[in-house]
């Protein structure tokens, strides 16, 4: 079962004032992918410079006292379409979580929605254990906020703060 045919863990949608070639290319500046994510601290691509279907970046995480690294591999690169990726973790490459960027357009070019998800990939016996590194016990609920924030800051950095 492929992660995007099952329900995610965690999604949200936000409509920007931009082109989706723009928001590709945002969503796939791993610098900046980062600054607009919560728990990620940065991203570096390994052996390439770019998001291709095989790439790979190594995405360094915290939460308040907690770190930790992993190991990300492109399996989708649609320029202005789709971004996704697979992550893992340790020398193992335990899989972790499928996340998943939709843009779509809406055909007049002039608005864009952005839906990000993520599917948790963690064998059954790591819930608990990845809980303690990263001091999350309630994936879900978390990765629901960090969605909505990350999308905000996506929003706030294509259209400008909203209006009061």
């Amino acid at each position: 079962m492929t992660p995007d045919s099952t329900a995610p863990l965690a999604s949200g949608s936000v409509t920007v004032r931009a082109a989706a070639e723009n928001v590709y290319a945002i969503l796939t500046d791993l610098d900046r992918l980062a600054d607009l994510a919560d728990e990620t601290h940065s991203m570096r691509w390994v052996g390439s410079s770019g998001a291709r279907p095989g790439a790979s970046f190594v995405g360094r995480n915290r939460n308040g006292l907690h770190r930790w690294s992993t190991t990300c591999t492109v399996t989708v690169a649609d320029p202005g379409s789709a971004f996704a990726f697979d992550v893992h973790y340790g020398p193992f490459s335990l899989p972790i979580a499928h996340w998943r960027y939709d843009i779509d357009s809406g055909g007049d070019g002039g608005e864009t929605t952005v839906t990000e998800r993520m599917w948790d990939r963690r064998p059954r016996w790591f819930v608990g254990v990845g809980g303690l590194a990263t001091g999350v016990r309630d994936r879900a609920t978390v990765n629901g906020d960090h969605i909505a924030a990350t999308l905000e800051r996506l929003r706030q950095t294509v259209d400008g703060p909203a209006d009061s």
